[in-house]
């Protein structure tokens, strides 16, 4: 069995927010509460970098869902006897808890860990520095970060705010590549349940036929890539180029296709619109709506 959970709406226990143990419930359900077959189960935890110390000085406030949740999450990811509440939500005394071994769960953290290429980067300028080498022009942009992301230790997290305990009970730290324009491509048009084809389907409703063009698909993809969205950017890239057509077609009876091209995405042009003959119809000429006469002068 496999869950995520989401790393920012945990909290430390006794404030308000999701327990740690709750993600271990996730898991469960989702091996159908069997406890020997979720014991073998994988964890991903997602955004853990949200829940980095937010500063090197001691305050009087408690740090309830950064360092709190780091703290709360050791003994779970190190190998424990949890309780879990069958229900979810907060202990009490009076309730009955599911008991499970989190000994062999694999247990994955990921995040976007925003900055944290500019922490590698100083780094190996102070290395090159103190070696009498003279540091590289910096280039910035997504090939270099992830050039930087490769050389990431354990050091550089714990100055992005991990505590050393959290980040010694992960073996291992990968970084991965940034999705290039045929990794969005592909994510727009091969998957089941693909974003073009939502599109396509939504278009069908009112009985019109949508056609993305090659050229199209690369604009939006660049367009993600520039926004630095990355694949969940990419619905909204289409919804902002196609939400006048979506509202205005129902309208329109005489409309049988239409075609996103390279322009519609970059600047902002309608798309194509042909009625069944192959005509290309103009959204403005929409038929049985006078045009309003404008009236000029002073009122008295």
């Amino acid at each position: 069995p496999f869950s995520i959970a989401d790393a920012t709406a945990l909290t430390e226990a006794g404030y308000v927010g999701e327990d740690v143990e709750n993600i271990l419930l996730h898991l469960i359900q989702a091996a159908d509460f069997d406890i020997q077959k979720a014991e073998r189960g994988i964890i991903y935890i997602d955004e853990i970098d949200k829940v980095a110390r937010k500063s090197d000085n001691p305050s009087i406030t408690r740090d309830v869902s950064g360092e709190g949740v780091q703290q709360a999450l050791l003994k779970i990811i190190e190998g424990c006897v949890a309780n879990v509440p069958p229900q979810g939500g907060r202990k009490h005394p009076h309730q009955d808890f599911l008991q499970i071994d989190t000994s062999n769960i694999l247990f994955i953290c990921g995040g976007a860990f925003e900055g944290l290429d500019n922490n590698i980067e100083r780094r190996l300028k102070r290395d090159q520095v103190s070696l009498g080498f003279r540091a590289e022009r910096s280039v910035r942009g997504p090939k270099r970060a992830d050039q930087l992301l490769q050389h990431v230790t354990h050091d550089d997290l714990l100055e992005y705010g991990l505590i050393p305990e959290f980040i010694g009970r992960l073996s291992l730290v990968v970084s991965l590549s940034s999705l290039d324009r045929d990794d969005l491509v592909r994510i727009l048009t091969e998957p089941k349940n693909a974003l073009v084809r939502q599109f396509e389907r939504y278009f069908s409703m009112d009985g019109v036929d949508l056609t993305f063009t090659d050229d199209a698909l690369e604009a939006v993809a660049d367009e993600a890539i520039r926004l630095k969205t990355g694949a969940r950017g990419l619905r909204t890239v289409l919804e902002d180029r196609l939400v006048d057509v979506m509202y205005e077609i129902p309208s329109r009876e005489d409309i049988d296709r239409c075609v996103v091209k390279g322009e519609t995405v970059v600047n902002r042009q309608r798309p194509i619109l042909m009625a069944k003959g192959g005509q290309p119809i103009e959204l403005e000429d929409v038929p049985g709506e006078p045009d309003v006469p404008e009236v000029h002068g002073e009122t008295a």
